[in-house]
């Protein structure tokens, strides 16, 4: 039996599809309505609320918790500010990736961290020998996500003690929404403007109330999973487990990836002094890259439409978002696969997310994407391009200049 939420009583009379997934145990909507259409553009041209309370959850404090979260991630964390968020993927001493999260500094000696999974006994491990504490606290916080260009001017109205105007992208807030204390992170999955809500779950119920009672002059609606995956591709967002395999899950070598092959290349950054896991593995790669790359597509829509008319059928790729693999070609051989892929309303394109051999990840490069219609397979001509697919300056810049 899944578990549910603090925000269940909210949410589970509002989703009329009855459609739920289990999301690390719990269980989230995949859609309100019967579809997802309403709640995708509540986000990009309005404001939606997802309930992400199912993301793990580790608090780290103490006199060497910027040393411990330092050694475990790839970016800087001694070089982050308190106050301020990093996304960040961490690694094993192969260099692959284990997970995937954002590590909000709190203090100078307390950090909270996010990921998709467990991953408490690998960081008390890495912690052995160090003055810290690793708590799970997944239970003690619910979350809610808060995403859409509407979203700042929401927060704003309801949040006190706190100035949601004048808070940077990737940065944090303590705040208080009625009697319910909150931090706010300016962080989201959609990649638009957004904002992250962390509140004990005895508040949850309150928060989203007073979040939903402002929210309806706003074009506010509750949202699901199904929406959020075509919005995160478009802002060329990975999914673990879908665009990379975790290296505690991989069942061959070749499965696992690197934050280079991952197109995280950027988050790796060497500190001259300081180790972290994987670092050695890393900059070996960087000195000789791997023969995989990170890419966006854009697949040509009038030739799927073709392929779907010449057996008199709608295109059936528009809708949902889709995880399946779908193999690449070039020259007659296959030189890559999607991973995620997705109609895009917004844009009107076909995109998707690929992992491909390295000299083929070049924009502007044209590769063939495999199509299967009516069970046969087919190949339809694309475009190799640099992610994101969308990204809006209001993302980055909404309210008052800091």
């Amino acid at each position: 039996m899944l578990l549910e939420t603090p925000f269940h009583p909210r949410t589970a009379p509002l989703c009329h599809s009855r459609r739920w997934r289990n999301w690390s145990g719990y269980a989230s909507a995949l859609t309100y309505e019967s579809g997802h259409e309403y709640e995708y553009y509540a986000v990009r041209s309005g404001a939606a609320l997802f309930d992400v309370s199912p993301l793990r959850k580790y608090e780290v404090t103490g006199a060497d918790a910027a040393a411990l979260v330092d050694r475990l991630v790839t970016r800087d964390a001694l070089d982050c500010p308190v106050g301020r968020v990093l996304y960040t993927p961490w690694c094993d001493e192969a260099g692959k990736m284990i997970d995937d999260g954002t590590v909000q500094r709190l203090d100078a000696d307390a950090f909270r961290v996010t990921s998709a999974d467990p991953c408490l006994r690998w960081f008390q491990d890495c912690a052995l020998g160090m003055d810290v504490v690793v708590r799970d606290i997944t239970l003690d916080l619910a979350a809610l996500a808060l995403q859409g260009p509407t979203s700042g001017e929401i927060l704003a109205r309801v949040v006190t003690g706190a100035d949601i105007g004048a808070l940077p992208f990737f940065a944090l807030a303590e705040g208080s929404i009625g009697a319910a204390p909150v931090t706010i992170t300016r962080t989201g999955y959609t990649g638009d403007l957004g904002y992250e809500i962390w509140v004990g779950p005895e508040h949850a119920l309150g928060v989203w109330d007073a979040l939903a009672e402002v929210g309806r002059g706003h074009g506010l609606a509750p949202a699901g999973l199904d929406a959020l995956d075509v919005a995160r591709i478009e802002a060329g967002l990975l999914l673990k487990d879908v665009d990379y395999v975790s290296a505690w899950t991989a069942l061959i070598e070749s499965r696992k990836s690197s934050p280079y092959e991952a197109g995280l290349g950027w988050a790796v950054q060497p500190r001259p002094g300081r180790d972290f896991v994987g670092a050695r593995a890393l900059a070996q790669e960087a000195a000789k890259p791997s023969q995989w790359g990170f890419a966006g597509l854009e697949v040509d829509w009038p030739h799927i439409e073709k392929r779907f008319a010449a057996v008199g059928l709608p295109p059936l790729v528009a809708g949902r978002a889709s995880r399946a693999a779908v193999p690449i070609h070039a020259g007659g051989k296959q030189v890559g696969y999607v991973t995620s892929s997705t109609f895009s309303p917004i844009l009107k394109k076909y995109i998707a997310l690929a992992t491909i051999r390295r000299d083929f990840a070049r924009p502007g490069r044209r590769v063939e994407f495999e199509l299967t219609v009516e069970f046969v397979r087919h190949t339809v001509p694309a475009r190799v391009v640099k992610t994101p697919f969308f990204d809006p300056v209001r993302k980055r810049g909404w309210g008052r200049p800091r």
